[in-house]
């Protein structure tokens, strides 16, 4: 049997007050959903809304593209699936082997306390199935508990955005939480690399990428995992 992975994107589509859109970034799903197709698994997409999660117009541009993001755009069957996520509410962990969340800044408004996000990571670390986070999506750990009622993170080893990258991309005071700080206090062991240089870390079944490079070795790690 071939692995099921669960990709989760945001459904949350404005960058706070600023009137700019926002949404996940291309290659934090392009990347991984080809790591992850080219090895046998098959990819199931879903987002708290469910239908075409909002692109963040920004890594579609120019010179965001890659090799997974020119691939992605122009194969048929993938664009299929992100126009027809399922609705997170209505998946079940029993029904996968591991759970991925790609970035971008949605996540930090809608995912960071979804309801239905925190329920599967909940129950895909209870079952002891890899839970993987890349960018500013490890932020979606910041609620998960673990059948003790102890934070997931508390006392693993975790990397996500930095509040260095967060600056040098000029959001620091425009997003609601800032991941590498939400990670600190959430008790996580956090490290970083220098900014925008791949680096993801494994503590367990809990895999974490610190930005858009780091998604493929991310990705790489949760199939090993698996």
């Amino acid at each position: 049997m071939s692995p099921r992975i669960l990709m989760v994107l945001t459904s949350h589509d404005r960058l706070g007050d600023t009137g700019e859109p926002t949404g996940f970034w291309l290659e934090e799903l392009a990347a991984p959903y080809y790591v992850c197709l080219d090895a046998g698994a098959e990819v199931v997409l879903a987002s708290p809304k469910g239908g075409k999660p909002p692109l963040d117009p920004k890594s579609d541009a120019e010179e965001s593209q890659t090799d997974a993001t020119r691939r992605f755009q122009q194969d048929d069957q993938a664009q299929q699936a992100l126009a027809n996520t399922h609705k997170l509410s209505e998946v079940s962990a029993d029904d996968f082997d591991a759970i991925f969340y790609p970035g971008g800044h949605g996540p930090l408004w809608d995912l960071v306390d979804d309801a239905d996000s925190i329920r599967l990571v909940e129950t895909f670390w209870a079952q002891q199935k890899p839970v993987a986070a890349v960018c500013h999506a490890p932020i979606v750990l910041i609620h998960a508990r673990d059948p003790d009622g102890n934070p997931i993170i508390r006392g693993r080893q975790v990397t996500g955005f930095s509040n260095d990258e967060e600056a040098a991309v000029g959001l620091t005071e425009v997003v609601p939480h800032l991941v590498e700080n939400a990670l600190k206090e959430g008790g996580a062991h956090y490290s970083k690399a220098d900014v925008f240089t791949p680096y993801a870390r494994q503590d367990g079944k809990l895999i974490t990428g610190q930005n858009p490079p780091s998604s493929e070795p991310t990705a790489k790690l949760l199939l090993e995992a698996i």
